[in-house]
């Protein structure tokens, strides 16, 4: 699944509300102008995943969600078949970027990789559990496609079309309800019984983890031609079965460990490692309810981030 927007960056001339009072020099009610870049996403009419109610969904989502890990909608426009977001400009792009290119990955060290991850634990937490009015979301296409970086390199969450609300009294129920997501993120039991948990957004972050810990994409060919479901299996086999989860880590990784860098950049932590391996593998397990709530989860990973810095 994909929402195949078209993404623009623009710069907007905008009056400056901050600044809006007149000046020494300017004409009565002449504003100061701010510039902003900005980007807007572009949605095409007929698609078969995106329309005008997961358009009106986002809208909603992005202006009940206040938390400084999802992006801020700015405004939109829906006019005939024209349906267009105006977000924040997140200026180092997705995420799924950098896990297609190698020389991209260079730039992620594993402590950067750790606080990406805690950023969008905290921010999914926050979806589950620390919403205003008790109310909760489930995202339902948590995926590195979704996940912005930007100048900074703080993640932020994107993709809130196809959310979906849980009552106060639903929250350790179940919600039956068509499937959606992509392929390789998509949990394997709400594929099968159209069962939807707040763990079904677990699962899809523990294969974004294990994105972050291979460097590569969850579809990409190396795993899909051992599993057609992608990395998912093939990590909980190496986990589980053979024990060898290490030789997926990203060689990058691997470089920075090796006694013969001299690049000042500080590899990872054996104890780092083994703690984000663990709960990784603990997100992906097939049974929704062996799964860890993302309050366990955030936890998880600010250990392994400790065992990095200490």
């Amino acid at each position: 699944m994909a929402d195949e927007s078209t993404l623009y960056r623009a710069e907007l001339h905008c009056f400056d509300k901050e600044n809006s009072s007149s000046e020494k020099g300017k004409n009565i009610g002449e504003h100061p102008k701010a510039h902003n870049i900005v980007v807007i996403k572009r949605y095409p009419s007929g698609n078969e995943w995106y329309g005008v109610e997961e358009f009106f969904t986002e809208i909603e989502m992005l202006t009940s969600i206040k938390h400084p890990n999802t992006v801020t909608l700015i405004g939109f426009c829906i006019e005939d078949s024209e349906m267009i977001l105006v977000i924040e400009n997140v200026s180092n792009g997705y995420l799924r970027n950098y896990l297609i290119n190698e020389n991209d990955m260079r730039i992620l060290t594993w402590e950067k990789r750790l606080k990406i991850c805690i950023e969008v634990a905290n921010a999914l937490e926050h979806l589950h559990s620390g919403m205003e009015d008790q109310k909760m979301i489930i995202h339902r296409d948590i995926c590195s496609y979704n996940i912005w970086l930007d100048e900074n390199w703080r993640a932020k969450i994107d993709g809130f079309g196809t959310c979906v609300f849980l009552l106060p009294n639903q929250e350790d129920e179940a919600l039956y309800i068509l499937c959606r997501g992509r392929g390789a993120y998509v949990d394997p039991e709400y594929e099968k019984t159209k069962r939807l948990k707040r763990e079904s957004d677990v699962y899809s972050f523990g294969i974004v983890l294990l994105e972050i810990l291979c460097g590569r994409a969850a579809s990409d060919p190396i795993y899909m031609k051992e599993s057609d479901e992608g990395l998912g299996p093939v990590a909980r086999h190496n986990f589980f079965w053979t024990g060898t989860v290490e030789d997926m880590i990203d060689p990058i990784l691997k470089e920075e460990t090796s006694e013969y860098n001299f690049v000042l950049k500080r590899g990872p932590n054996k104890e780092s490692l083994r703690t984000f391996m663990k709960i990784a593998y603990q997100c992906v397990v097939e049974t929704q309810d062996q799964r860890p709530t993302m309050k366990v989860v955030v936890k998880e990973l600010e250990k392994a981030l400790s065992f990095q810095v200490s």
